[in-house]
């Protein structure tokens, strides 16, 4: 029996509004994706393929289900065997290595709470981390995040604050025996690994000591600080069921299939796409690590490996058309889908000429699962978020809390008096504060702003702090962007408002050139007089700056709040 049908009773549907209305999750009590799923995998087929990873030098890896199984028997001995305790914070800076796998899934087992983090982290976000959360230990690779770790612990000692309770590091595959020795401090999470045996007995608090109400936390996100500091999110261990739509319902992974998501495992998407939905659905993970994206080695990777279904940003996309797809071999992949931003439709129709593909968008956040999605049942409207997913029950409100008229601008709410949808967070960690202000009388305001249409898709506006109110007109930066993106001049844009004694405020782009334009006046007029025939006339950016770079947070998104404030 497939591993599905233990926690969902029903798999097909006739159409949407059934799957809306019927689609039903099953969560066990004191439930623990690593024992009750993994572990059960390894004994129904041992032998198939779980995860199968490669870099870009070359280097290539395969596990089975009862290998995972082992390993993370013996990454949780070792663990434990270095003081880690149920509930203890571990932060894991392994970029895409296989390692990362192994880790997190005995970290599950015993209790312990995961904390995914980027290698792009600067010894002040280290910092912030350990302070916020008590990190007990941190695992990472051996590259310069090691120093970074040194100097951030260094850092704590001198403000009074206790030290992490163990470093650990994963060697990198192709460093060789003579590679430089790793300072005394520092565990080698291999040689730990290989002492430890491969059996470990569930503990009886693994997860549970609230009576089976899974409400224990599992896994710690911060987000990526677009409009402030991170915040932590937590998510607790029923987490990876609200993942079964992920991957079933919008990815579409194959049982048997072998699953690629573009993303890094210090970040929520890795989550999305890289472990729990696609498990419980059947598919094998693929992973592709690297350090520099380049589109044709990506393109070779997945059809050589015959990856079935992929997931990636518009961005991986938007470099893939510029390709020459007709030289690849596109034949046993069955399934693509989008998300991060919304999609521009000549992306959409370029690869859908060239693999036959369509795209599938999808929008969360960190907080969420899958909340809105082009589901199968209805065709996919380029841009769009789609519509509802099964659990989430979504409004649009006005500032007043009145829902919206159709295709009135409201901010997206999610109505959680009744239930909660499953994989939804369980608020910020240590802060209720900062939860009140946003999940407050049964709803959750998650910042963005939408609107929908008549056939009840809905469409991304921008973040709410983003909005831009010029003339009493409301003017979200999304559309503008997109009409700048179809020029061939526009590299990278971000559109924001500033201060204007006559409008309130006007519309400004700043822009980074593609190769060969140069800033001009000649060139500001075409690209204004561009975005006033692609969308309203009335949104066209006023002002125009060119810039080399833009600021961005350290997951790659534009920090608008930034350059707002360079403005004043």
């Amino acid at each position: 029996m497939p591993i599905l049908d233990k926690f969902v009773k029903r798999q097909d549907f006739a159409s949407y509004e059934d799957f809306y209305e019927n689609f039903k999750v099953e969560t066990p009590e004191n439930f623990n994706f690593a024992f009750d799923v993994m572990d059960v995998l390894a004994r129904e087929k041992p032998d198939e393929t779980a995860l199968a990873w490669c870099d870009e030098r070359g280097a290539e890896a395969s596990f089975t289900y009862s290998e995972l199984m082992a390993l993370s028997n013996q990454a949780a001995n070792a663990l434990r065997r270095i003081g880690v305790k149920k509930g203890d914070p571990v932060m894991l800076i392994l970029k895409r290595r296989w390692e990362y796998w192994i880790v997190l899934l005995a970290l599950h087992k015993i209790g312990a709470i995961a904390i995914p983090a980027t290698h792009l982290l600067t010894v002040k976000d280290i910092v912030y981390r350990c302070k916020s959360a008590d990190v007990f230990g941190i695992i990472c690779v051996d590259e310069s995040i090691m120093q970074r770790v040194e100097e951030a612990e260094a850092k704590l000692l001198s403000e009074g604050n206790a030290g992490v309770g163990f470093k650990a590091f994963v060697r990198n595959v192709h460093h060789t025996e003579n590679a430089p020795a790793a300072p005394a401090s520092w565990i080698d999470f291999k040689a730990l690994l290989q002492k430890e045996s491969s059996t470990f007995e569930r503990p009886s608090d693994a997860n549970g000591v609230l009576a089976g109400a899974n409400e224990d936390v599992m896994l710690l996100y911060f987000t990526s600080g677009t409009t402030g500091m991170p915040k932590m999110v937590s998510h607790n261990f029923a987490y990876p069921l609200g993942h079964i739509i992920t991957a079933k319902y919008w990815q579409q992974v194959e049982e048997g299939g072998l699953h690629l998501t573009v993303a890094d495992t210090g970040w929520a998407k890795a989550a999305w796409g890289k472990i729990y939905g696609q498990w419980l659905c059947g598919s094998a993970v693929f992973v592709y690590d690297y350090d520099r994206f380049v589109p044709s080695a990506m393109l070779e990777v997945i059809t050589r490996h015959k990856v079935t279904s992929f997931c990636a940003p518009p961005t991986v996309y938007r470099f893939f058309i510029k390709e020459n797809l007709a030289v690849y071999d596109f034949s046993h992949l069955k399934r693509c889908s989008v998300a991060g931003e919304p999609l521009n439709p000549e992306i959409y129709e370029q690869w859908k000429a060239g693999t036959g593909i369509q795209l599938r968008e999808a929008y969360g956040q960190t907080e969420l699962t899958v909340a809105l999605c082009s589901f199968p049942w209805f065709a996919p409207k380029p841009g769009s978020m789609g519509k509802p997913s099964p659990g989430y029950d979504i409004d649009l409100v006005r500032d007043d809390g009145a829902s919206c008229d159709m295709g009135e601008d409201g901010q997206v709410v999610i109505r959680t008096g009744k239930k909660k949808p499953t994989g939804m967070f369980g608020g910020y960690y240590r802060d209720k504060e900062l939860t009140g202000s946003v999940w407050r009388n049964g709803m959750y305001y998650t910042g963005d702003m939408a609107w929908q249409d008549e056939d009840g898709y809905f469409w991304f506006v921008g973040r709410a702090d983003d909005l831009i109110k010029s003339s009493g007109y409301r003017i979200g930066p999304f559309e503008v962007e997109s009409a700048l993106m179809e020029h061939p001049a526009v590299l990278e844009c971000a559109i924001t408002g500033i201060p204007d004694p006559d409008r309130g405020a006007v519309v400004k782009a700043t822009i980074i050139l593609t190769k060969g334009y140069e800033p001009s006046n000649a060139l500001k007029l075409e690209l204004q007089e561009h975005v006033k025939k692609v969308t309203a006339p009335y949104k066209y950016p006023r002002v125009i700056e060119f810039v080399a770079e833009l600021p961005k947070t350290i997951s790659g998104k534009i920090r608008r709040v930034q350059i707002r404030e360079e403005e004043k």
